[in-house]
């Protein structure tokens, strides 16, 4: 899953998936903005039949927003549970997997980009600045989140990676509050709290002798919230020139040509079956092209504060799954755990902007 979250700050973020983190009013890149006059209400006070027709048109563009943004969510859970199919009942692993995906992805949008934005496509390549920008975006955040994602997976349940993943804003804020050259606020206290005692409740089932869940996949787990937090920060240049599916068909080859060296998967010998290859066939268009233009368009709907919350219905998605497909436990302390990280989300995609 590749998502761009969202914290309300004046630093310009990226996206996951879409732009992550923008100011409180940004829209998506692309996007046109238009500023006009204050319409005049009449003297009684009474809204027109304009206002009332335009309040409705703006209740369903929010209502599409949020489905979409859900769907997005849903569309991400359901790879990650595919992911965890391919990992335990088709022999796949992460290393083999990875490359593979992100070349295909990359194809993918490739050739849209290719039709979209045929002028814009190399663009980024022609600037120093932001050829370096594309290859942090692109290899520290983008490819290595993909691949510590689905190895987390591998490690543990879908429900798990995803769930772990959702630690990023935590990140993003302490960023943010390094680069503002300030404290957190009381609620950005109170949602790291939440994040680590959701985090504790989910690894431990709240036992402090034992762990539900391998330490290696912990550690993944956090990593790839870490990559999240790179991809949405540190190009904020490259963010706010191009349209991010540039960005990320670039990321995706860039990705899958290093870890194609790294990795080798043709080394392997290793054959998919039928199943096998739908299931690759299935995170690509699902996981990635499907959720992707679904999520982002429910950003430029309700913007990526709101979005971010209706896309927790990817962890959401991801455990109702493990639990009925692969009889993956799910304990109260899961449920609790999963709660207060949604919290966590809700607190800092509601924090208001100094």
């Amino acid at each position: 899953m590749t998502r761009h979250c969202s914290v309300k700050t004046e630093l310009q973020m990226p996206a996951d998936g879409r732009e992550c983190v923008r100011g409180r009013d940004s829209k998506p890149v692309g996007e046109e903005e238009h500023v006009s006059g204050r319409k005049a209400e009449p003297a009684d006070g009474r809204k027109s039949s304009g206002d009332k027709t335009g309040g409705a048109a703006g209740s369903r563009r929010a209502a599409a927003g949020a489905f979409l943004s859900l769907f997005g969510g849903i569309c991400w859970g359901l790879s990650g549970s595919m992911g965890q199919y391919l990992f335990t009942e088709q022999g796949m692993d992460a290393r083999w997997l990875v490359p593979i995906r992100l070349g295909l992805a990359g194809v993918v949008l490739f050739v849209y980009c290719l039709i979209r934005y045929r002028e814009r496509l190399f663009a980024p390549w022609k600037s120093g600045r932001d050829r370096r920008d594309l290859l942090i975006y692109g290899i520290a955040g983008i490819s290595l989140c993909q691949f510590l994602y689905f190895s987390t997976i591998q490690l543990s349940t879908a429900g798990v990676g995803t769930i772990l993943q959702d630690l990023s804003p935590i990140f993003i804020l302490l960023v943010t509050c390094r680069l503002e050259h300030r404290r957190p606020g009381a609620r950005e206290v109170l949602s790291i709290a939440l994040a680590l005692v959701g985090v504790f409740l989910i690894t431990t089932h709240g036992s402090l002798t034992q762990m539900a869940v391998r330490p290696a996949a912990l550690l993944t787990g956090v990593l790839c919230a870490v990559c999240v937090m790179i991809y949405n920060v540190e190009p904020k240049h490259l963010l706010s020139s191009y349209p991010v599916t540039i960005l990320q068909a670039w990321a995706f080859l860039l990705g899958s040509g290093i870890l194609m060296a790294l990795f080798r998967p043709w080394d392997w010998g290793y054959h998919p079956t039928a199943m096998g290859y739908f299931g690759i066939a299935f995170v690509v268009l699902v996981g990635n092209v499907l959720a992707f233009t679904s999520y982002m368009a429910g950003v430029g709907m309700i913007g990526p504060n709101k979005a971010i919350l209706y896309g927790f219905s990817e962890p959401i998605t991801a455990a109702v799954v493990g639990v009925l497909l692969f009889h993956s436990g799910f304990t109260v302390w899961d449920g609790v755990g999963f709660a207060l990280v949604f919290l966590m989300l809700f607190l800092i995609s509601g924090r208001k902007s100094a």
